[in-house]
């Protein structure tokens, strides 16, 4: 009888056990699909936004395999995956040799997506930044461009891509020569780069219709929002020790509008910007 009894308990408390059992199934399996959903949906996006083949650039039959997955690497996971939605800023970013642009003891940390030290106080933007703030000047093939702070010469390269002309200036004399000896070695011609206080712009070869700043002021300096061609976009860091990453477009006819697009950290911008 005891068997029994003992048998027939088990019984009783199994019945619910497996009801409870298939009913959390149920709800988990119910429950995953959609994320998955929502995952190949994202997915797909970033996909469609990435190239289809990863460009080459100049001078870059000589290029390993390890550098050319690196910055595959870095368009999927640090561009595309976040906000870098115009296929032409990827496609450019895939074809600038970034290693080529940091001290060579630094070359296989190129593609994380950190700043890095390029000598003299100074320091190259890490990717998605670069990425970001030509994004959001929408160059064009027939834009003129103006880099004030050309350090190692990358955003130019980025910039030189897109854009019909680059004009780019660097106020640490050996900085804007070495960055001006490797765009040559790379290919860029149309870069042209020279040593001065970027904080006047280069009035000779205004109006631009894409200026970007890589250091920061506490304003936007006027010189350079009057050589902004009507329509055209100016992008840098605007702060002391919090800065904001500020977008100034100048419309049609004439007006000036300004838009804060994300907190950064820059390098603080030398020169006529510090009086």
């Amino acid at each position: 009888m005891s068997d029994c009894h003992a048998t027939c308990r088990c019984n009783r408390l199994l019945g619910p056990l497996v009801v409870v059992l298939v009913v959390m199934m149920f709800v988990m399996t119910f429950f995953s699909r959609e994320p998955e959903t929502q995952f190949s949906q994202e997915s797909a996006s970033q996909e469609s936004a990435l190239p289809r083949e990863m460009p080459t650039f100049a001078g870059s039959s000589g290029e390993t395999t390890h550098f050319q997955e690196a910055r595959a690497k870095m368009i999927r996971d640090d561009l595309a995956a976040r906000d870098i939605r115009d296929p032409r800023v990827l496609e450019a970013m895939g074809r600038v040799p970034r290693q080529r642009f940091v001290p060579e003891r630094y070359a296989d940390e190129a593609y994380g997506d950190r700043p890095l030290p390029i000598g003299h106080g100074q320091t190259i933007s890490q990717p998605y930044i670069v990425a970001l703030m030509t994004q959001l000047t929408e160059p064009k093939p027939t834009s003129r461009a103006l880099d004030v702070g050309t350090g190692s010469g990358y955003q130019a390269a980025v910039l030189s891509e897109l854009c019909k002309e680059v004009y780019s200036i660097e106020i640490v004399e050996p900085l804007a020569t070495e960055a001006k000896k490797r765009l040559a070695e790379l290919g860029y011609r149309n870069v042209t780069v020279r040593h001065g206080d970027g904080y006047r712009g280069w009035k000779e070869h205004s109006p631009f219709d894409v200026i970007i700043v890589a250091a920061a002021a506490d304003h936007v300096p006027e010189p350079l929002v009057e050589q902004l061609a009507p329509g055209g976009r100016l992008v840098m860091p605007v702060g002391n020790y919090f800065q904001d990453l500020l977008l100034v477009e100048k419309r049609a006819d004439g007006s000036v509008g300004h838009k804060k697009v994300a907190a950064v950290a820059f390098v603080p911008m030398t020169g006529e910007a510090e009086r």
